[in-house]
């Protein structure tokens, strides 16, 4: 896709981070926008500001685990602008523990919002983006653990694998397909994001935490905020989505910035270990 003026973006997870950034550069390019998001005081907050830029933009409350949620969120999306042209798959969550001492909760929580959502965002508005006959590109955010795998992060890092999976499957698909309908999968390296405090938007409170876990949930929370500090911004992230939109560019990794050489290194180094049936190699990190 190389025009983007006067056409319709949807982005989930639109509050903040990536999912905020990329809708605001969306606007930019003079699209009209539809932000999506369960934390609604800060999702009318972002809808507002883009408004008083001079966009068109709709804010619609949805929390990506339900289906019925993002089933009217594709309706109100065509209601009111007629077609949907790019779906940003975009909310994700993440709290850290070891494998086994995370609650069931914790991983339906990363599976419903990291998965789930990918997976209602895909039925939702893929048939109505080939039912329209025009170009049009859905992003999915996966991460860079979505391609290599770090300890005590095991239910978020399954749910972004699964995510790369899926949008393989359905690149393939459209492809065989020939449809004008493009997919990337967004698999950035650490961002500067909120991502560290996802639990404010946790529907339920945590299942009561087995001995050990929430102190290793506390390192991890800890050791992610001074990895992010220390990430690309939001917004160069967002750039770096639009061009791979433009060059309709499957994999989007984190080029040139933060620790994006460290990461990538990582992702060659799994594959090699694939390969020549090694045993895993724990990740460097910057």
């Amino acid at each position: 896709m190389k025009v983007f003026a006067g056409k319709v973006a949807v982005v989930t997870g639109a509050a903040s981070g990536i999912g905020r950034a990329l809708a605001e550069r969306f606007a930019a390019e003079g699209m009209k926008v539809v932000l999506a998001d369960v934390e609604e005081p800060a999702l009318h907050a972002v809808a507002g500001a883009l408004r008083a830029s001079g966009a068109e933009t709709l804010a619609v409350v949805t929390d990506v685990s339900k289906a019925e949620d993002v089933d009217a969120l594709a309706k109100a999306s065509v209601e009111t602008f007629g077609a949907v042209h790019i779906v940003c798959n975009n909310a994700g969550v993440l709290r850290g523990g070891t494998s086994w001492e995370m609650s069931l909760a914790d991983y339906e929580w990363h599976l419903g919002v990291n998965t789930w959502g990918v997976i209602h965002g895909i039925r939702s508005f893929i048939p109505i983006m080939l039912e329209q006959g025009e170009e049009a590109h859905m992003v999915n955010t996966s991460s860079q653990s979505g391609i290599t795998c770090t300890p005590y992060t095991a239910a978020y890092c399954l749910s972004k694998h699964a995510t790369v999976s899926l949008s393989e499957c359905l690149y393939h698909e459209l492809v065989l397909g020939g449809s004008k309908v493009k997919v990337s999968v967004l698999c950035p390296a650490a961002v500067a994001t909120r991502i560290g405090e996802s639990e404010r938007n946790r529907p339920t409170p945590p299942e009561s935490a087995l001995p050990g876990d929430s102190a290793v949930a506390d390192l991890v929370s800890s050791a992610l905020r001074a990895q992010l500090e220390k990430g690309i911004s939001a917004e160069a992230m967002a750039e770096q989505t639009l061009q791979a939109i433009r060059d309709e560019r499957f994999y989007v990794f984190t080029q040139g910035v933060g620790d994006a050489d460290v990461w990538n290194k990582n992702i060659e180094t799994r594959f090699e270990d694939v390969l020549q049936g090694r045993n895993p190699t724990f990740p460097a990190v910057s």
